[in-house]
């Protein structure tokens, strides 16, 4: 027989004396198909108090227990609520030695007459229990659940099943994610899939992650955004394109940052940043009316209105809104860094205008935000303005002061996409947090003819943070990325 380690927490013990106790009954501790069975909140709905023969099946874990001899009363959940059970030796005698040895934690499926105590509470009469799991661990003391918050994020099988606001905000997100899709199908958009591992990183200025393809003996990148390939769908004659899938950078956790994320990026040909600003507001008006009739929706202390329209404002104006002065007053913009204390030695002035605005104006945009027209030099993968080509057509959504997401008018131009490219290249060795590469094959593409086009992404993650009042991108990503326990 397996030794069990000498470091044994002694309620594991007691509950593996008691999985020995149930083979010994013929019991298998951890059952097998349940056929019949309906979501606990369903079954609950069900009850007629004029009507308490009908019988009802359901299944759950067992998460309160009160034994008073020869009746117990439990709460069992699932992931659409709890009900109450009453087992009572009468009606189960040949099953009360099996019920006897059940615990906090366990997994149980039900049969019996759904009526309700002196009480009124609602109640599933069991004349049929099945033990489906027994619980070795016991759940986290007296069932207040995972309040540890490095913990809950280990622990998100615990959490889940502790905290049923915890799985409100996942039944949540996907549903989200599902309307989302919705919306797109809708408007004419088609869903595809394009490379997570890539040979050349592209679509984004950040740090990717690296890989081995042993058998093509090659260096691969996990993507750091899917924007160069789902380009080369519209010069197929994909016309209007969307993805919903990760995203992977090499870069710093915190609560608004995770290495690995969700994104949307959508596409459509013959369009600009004007078209993807018409369709990102209502989209996102439309999942805000699935959490609040009217739109509005509390987050970190603050009343978000979705339901009136976004506010627009350029860059340049929210730039002198918050510093008190035109960004073109250089002497000005650097002395403000300095005051801000951030490094401004050997940077070129358009990324010291960026660290200002976003020390300074990007903090106050809680209410939704499109910043319009940055300045070219920020966007190289964006068309410029006609009347002024210091400024393109790009645009990005702030809400509750952070960077939902951002759309552009596509650069379609494959000379000007090359000088653009090769311009950024020259700056890769000043930041060492930045990595960027030059794609000679979506070069390729744009000499075949790329369409105008309107481009815009969605960070998924953060929108759902915003939506469900979670103040951390770990409450709405099930499993975080963590340092090794230890």
């Amino acid at each position: 027989m397996e030794q069990r380690p000498q470091t044994m927490n002694e309620y594991e013990q007691a509950r593996r004396e008691k999985l020995g106790k149930l083979r010994e009954l013929g019991v298998n501790p951890f059952g097998g198909r349940f056929d019949g069975v309906e979501p606990l909140a369903a079954v609950r709905a069900k009850h007629d108090p004029a009507n308490e023969e009908q019988v009802v099946r359901g299944a759950g874990r067992i998460v309160l227990w009160r034994d008073i001899g020869k009746l117990v009363f439990a709460t069992i959940r699932d992931g659409s609520g709890d009900i109450q059970i009453g087992l009572a030796k009468q009606l189960l005698s040949d099953d009360w030695a099996m019920v006897k040895l059940l615990d906090l934690g366990d997994i149980v499926g039900v049969e019996g007459k759904l009526g309700a105590t002196k009480t009124g509470e609602i109640t599933i009469w069991v004349t049929k229990p099945a033990l489906l799991s027994k619980a070795t661990l016991p759940p986290p003391e007296k069932w207040h659940g995972l309040q540890d918050v490095e913990l809950r994020y280990r622990q998100r099988y615990v959490d889940l099943f502790t905290n049923p606001e915890v799985m409100g905000v996942f039944v949540q997100r996907s549903r989200m994610v599902e309307e989302i899709r919705r919306f797109m199908h809708e408007q004419g958009y088609l869903e595809v899939e394009t490379p997570m591992m890539q040979a050349v990183a592209g679509g984004a200025a950040a740090r990717p992650f690296l890989t081995r393809h042993n058998a093509l003996d090659m260096d691969l990148f996990l993507r750091i955004a899917p924007e160069l390939y789902l380009k080369r769908l519209l010069v197929g004659g994909m016309e209007k394109v969307f993805e919903i899938n990760r995203n992977f950078r090499n870069e710093g956790i915190d609560r608004r940052h995770n290495p690995e994320f969700t994104s949307m990026e959508v596409y459509q040909a013959y369009g600009d940043y004007m078209t993807m600003m018409e369709l990102t507001e209502n989209l996102i008006r439309r999942l805000a009316l699935m959490v609040h009739p009217e739109g509005v929706i509390e987050w970190c202390g603050h009343k978000i209105d979705y339901g009136r329209p976004f506010r627009r404002v350029t860059f340049a104006q929210r730039f002198a809104e918050a510093n008190g002065f035109e960004l073109t007053e250089m002497d000005k913009v650097r002395t403000k860094a300095h005051a801000l204390q951030i490094n401004v030695s050997n940077k070129d002035d358009i990324v010291v205008v960026n660290e200002v605005f976003e020390a300074t104006a990007e903090e106050d945009l809680i209410q939704p935000t499109f910043v319009m027209d940055y300045p070219s030099a920020l966007s190289p993968l964006t068309r410029p303005k006609a009347d002024n080509p210091a400024w393109c057509e790009r645009w990005d959504l702030f809400i509750g002061a952070m960077e939902i997401g951002p759309a552009y008018s596509e650069l379609n131009d494959p000379d000007i996409q090359e000088a653009k490219f090769k311009e950024q290249l020259r700056g890769v060795k000043e930041e060492e947090n930045v990595f960027r590469t030059l794609d000679e094959d979506f070069l390729r593409s744009l000499k075949h003819g790329m369409p105008p086009a309107g481009g815009m992404g969605l960070g998924v993650d953060r929108l759902v943070m915003l939506l469900t009042g979670s103040a951390s991108i770990r409450d709405v990503i099930l499993f975080p990325l963590l340092r090794p326990e230890g």
